[in-house]
């Protein structure tokens, strides 16, 4: 049980993949809650350690009043997250999207807490113009009501630059427990890794990869900042919304190696390149990241996770050759998928009885 912020520390150090779960459409754009809960079954059942909702992947507009699913993914996704512990099941790590500027962003994270939510992946986008001082008053804010996650989302999926100076008084708040890092830049994840450091926070605050181009060199990469180690712990990402069960095995399989003092390392920075070269297709980083939501959409819908490849916008579709793409690395890379485990599994995740 996640009963404590002790715990929930000390659950996300142990290294956890989450994903960041998408939003079940019908073809006419209709909230699909079959479906919905079906997929939270599949990532459970496929050995993930937290869930978070109402994220990027889910796609911002669900925070819209006038969309109005926000509180409703909340409780559908924490409901099927009850029914998996009840079964004996490890505690799993319930992460709530939050966005907005103040007054919504603490709203949003009062209603996470009514559902039983440990942390807030906290958004920054709507704060674009606001300078540190502000932005920081408004991450304590938020930390007052539920512990952080903090969140370095890079700007073409709609965040901005922050700073080492940001960070670093970042992680001076209190009550956050883990940063996801995502710039897709070397340099700026380099910046919160030693911000972390600097801050004397490594047994507060769990790095997870949010990088989905370089998921396996973060995994695997040993930092030392002036004598100070630091790893990453897990991933929190948009690429282990699809092939799920593989991402699971792929940690387990980073665990090992760092246990064995890197044995395996060479192989695993081989799958990585693959790896990076599949997100490159589902992700569509041929055209700025554009089609990402519609790239994790279609590979559901093709293995009959999701009804329907739609997004809320009607505008937000696969790019031009994507779809060949994503076919493409499905057919050069068939074990980094895990399609004939959902063959073999989804009947049960339909299944009115669970």
């Amino acid at each position: 049980m996640i009963d404590s912020i002790q715990a929930l520390r000390a659950q996300l150090f142990e290294g956890h993949v989450i994903p960041a779960h998408p939003l079940a459409l019908d073809a006419a754009r209709v909230f699909d809650e079959r479906h919905q809960r079906a997929l939270t079954r599949y990532y459970l059942d496929a050995g993930a350690g937290g869930i978070a909702i109402g994220v990027h992947t889910t796609q911002f507009a669900v925070h819209r009043p006038d969309v109005g699913l926000y509180k409703t993914l909340l409780r559908v996704t924490a409901e099927e997250i009850d029914s998996f512990e009840r079964r004996g099941a490890a505690a799993i790590v319930r992460v709530a999207g939050v966005i907005g500027t103040t007054g919504q962003a603490v709203w949003e994270a009062g209603k996470a807490v009514e559902y039983g939510y440990h942390a807030a992946l906290l958004g920054l986008g709507a704060l674009a113009r606001a300078d540190d001082r502000a932005l920081l008053e408004h991450c304590a804010r938020v930390a007052a009501v539920l512990p952080l996650f903090g969140f370095y989302l890079q700007p073409a999926a709609g965040g901005r630059v922050l700073s080492y100076d940001f960070w670093r008084r970042f992680c001076e708040i209190d009550n956050v427990v883990a940063i996801k890092i995502a710039p897709f830049n070397r340099y700026q994840t380099l910046d919160v890794v030693r911000a972390v450091a600097d801050a004397g926070r490594v047994s507060d605050i769990a790095l997870y990869t949010g990088n989905d181009d370089a998921i396996v060199a973060d995994l695997l990469t040993d930092f030392d900042i002036g004598g100070t180690h630091l790893r990453f712990a897990g991933g929190l990402l948009g690429q282990w919304a699809v092939w799920t069960r593989r991402a699971v095995e792929l940690l387990d399989a980073v665990k090992r190696c760092r246990a064995e003092g890197g044995r395996g390392a060479v192989e695993l920075l081989a799958l990585g390149a693959q790896l990076t070269d599949a997100n490159a297709a589902v992700f569509d980083a041929a055209h700025g990241f554009a089609g990402c939501i519609p790239g994790i959409h279609a590979v559901l819908a093709a293995q009959g996770l999701l009804a329907s490849e739609c997004c809320l916008d009607p505008f937000e579709v696969l790019s031009p050759g994507q779809r060949d793409e994503i076919m493409r690395v499905s057919a050069a890379y068939p074990h980094l998928c895990d399609d004939e485990w959902i063959l073999a599994n989804k009947k049960t995740w339909f299944s009115d009885e669970m």
